[in-house]
């Protein structure tokens, strides 16, 4: 399989704004320089890596948050309004603020974008085919930012909507991560993979970079999927990023779209 390289998004950051007295957050004068809730927002996303709030937990409020960052209750919060944009937090009313968490179905459609051409979207059935650790080939270690060679689990499963075999997924995650992961725990966990990852081996994915093409069933997709050889999919590369912007899962997707579609929204 030939993978191409996956470009990661970047923003534009927005005018400086000095930092309040007291603050020991960077002068607008560093080289480095970004604005006051920008630092902010690091400084929390370094809070969530760490683990001092873990995934559903609520966060200090926005004006624990100021007083802990010498900063107003104003900053705290356009800090916060970007986290939530971006699916780390999540708010909710008259109760604060958490940490976003897989098994929330909002969360777990969020990486999920294969919905139905009629009727609503429901959650696939899923079957391990395999596990097992690989030698990391030189493209998937390279993605994995990872050395070539270096451990990876590899895991393929089919997920099946109403008994029909619909998707073929073939992952590889990091070994040094996922020490402990087997074909046993994955079938008998009932919940989402993400879940699985984030409660048991403490890896968040926070976004993913993707890339899109069509492609026709092999021989070992026919079987698995139940088509014929050439039965036209969509492919789909995925390589998902956790906290950092450190990258901890490749995943090609084979999807049958007959009676489903890909849905992204832009924004």
């Amino acid at each position: 399989m030939n993978y191409l390289p996956l470009i990661a998004n970047s923003q534009n950051s927005n005018a400086p704004t000095q930092p309040v007295s007291g603050s020991t957050l960077l002068p607008a004068s560093s080289p480095t320089f970004s604005p006051l809730y920008q630092q902010i927002k690091s400084l929390i996303t370094q809070s969530l890596q760490s683990g001092e709030w873990k995934p559903g937990e609520m966060i200090p409020s926005e004006n624990e948050l100021a007083v802990r960052f010498k900063v107003s209750q104003g900053t705290v919060r356009k800090a916060i309004d970007e986290l939530s944009s971006e699916n780390l937090v999540v708010r909710r009313q008259g109760k604060g603020t958490f940490v976003a968490t897989h098994h929330e179905a909002r969360s777990q459609f969020r990486f999920l974008r294969l919905l139905p051409d009629e009727g609503v979207p429901h959650f696939p059935e899923n079957k391990i085919i395999e596990v097992k650790r690989l030698r990391a080939p030189a493209e998937v270690a390279r993605l994995l930012e990872i050395k070539s060679g270096d451990s990876v689990v590899f895991l393929r499963r089919v997920q099946s909507f109403s008994g029909v075999a619909t998707i073929l997924d073939e992952l590889w995650l990091p070994g040094i991560i996922f020490k402990g992961l087997t074909a046993e725990r994955l079938n008998e966990y009932k919940g989402p993979m993400y879940g699985l990852f984030e409660t048991e081996f403490g890896t968040h994915m926070i976004r993913a970079s993707e890339q899109i093409r069509a492609v026709c069933a092999d021989e070992l997709t026919s079987k698995l999927l139940n088509v014929e050889v050439g039965t036209p999919l969509l492919n789909v590369e995925r390589v998902s990023f956790t906290y950092g912007d450190k990258p901890v899962e490749l995943r090609r997707g084979l999807y049958l779209t007959n009676a489903y579609h890909y849905q992204n929204e832009l924004s």
